[in-house]
């Protein structure tokens, strides 16, 4: 049973993790409200990263109960490891920085503000890290039996 539902979780996490990437760039590109679309991708991206750390630590978990230490060899531990390292970097991290910025810029819109250069960088930052992860989803995948 345990296995089952790690493949579920696994296709969930991953699943979620592409969908709401190609959201974020439909939103972006239908929306002509640039805060709106910046706001709901935020959303999403928040409801992925708990999604994240749920099916993280129970993969984590699972794999170093049927495995034991041995566990620590597999590739799929430490690509889900790190996948939830970046989930902690990005969520708890990243995603407070650009808050940050936007509150410091308020009432103008971070991107027509001083701090334009810092969003733009740190945005950048959290988007390599997260294509990064979708790619590590991949490799999660491909691992999981």
């Amino acid at each position: 049973m345990a296995n089952r539902l790690s493949l579920i979780i696994i296709a969930l996490w991953a699943g979620a993790l592409w969908a709401t990437g190609i959201s974020a760039y439909v939103l972006f590109d239908s929306l002509q409200d640039k805060q709106l679309a910046g706001m709901l991708a935020g959303k999403l991206f928040t409801v992925v990263s708990y999604i994240g750390l749920a099916s993280a630590f129970y993969l984590l978990i699972v794999r170093l109960v049927q495995f034991g230490t041995p566990a620590l060899k597999q590739l799929f531990f430490w690509v889900v490891f790190l996948m939830l390292l970046l989930v902690f970097a990005g969520h708890f991290g990243v995603q407070h920085i650009l808050e940050g910025l936007k509150a410091q810029a308020l009432p103008a819109d971070v991107m027509q503000s001083v701090f334009a250069d810092r969003f733009k960088t740190w945005h950048g930052i959290a988007s390599i890290a997260y294509l990064f992860e979708c790619l590590l989803a991949i490799v999660m995948v491909l691992k999981a039996r």
